[in-house]
């Protein structure tokens, strides 16, 4: 998948395709050892899927947490 299109995902959905893409690359692993692999290019590829996803989400927690740093500095005013 393409970064535009995992950025467009839910958080929801992006954990999801995390976990799917984690499975997959389990699989790829296990036909690698018994020799049934047919592309190992794919592991790769499963790889760098996987350190997008999470590149993704890191940049999502930091977001969240600059958010609630500059909310916190910035405390409303009272009106007298």
């Amino acid at each position: 998948m393409k970064p535009a299109e995992l950025r467009g995902m839910a958080d929801e959905q992006l954990g999801l395709t995390l976990k799917e893409t984690v499975g997959n690359l389990f699989h790829l692993r296990f036909q690698s050892a018994t020799e049934r692999l047919e592309t190992p290019s794919e592991i790769k590829k499963a790889k760098r899927a996987i350190a997008r996803i999470k590149t993704i989400q890191r940049e999502r927690q930091l977001a969240a947490k600059k958010s609630k740093a500059a909310a916190k500095a910035t405390p409303a005013k009272k009106e007298k």
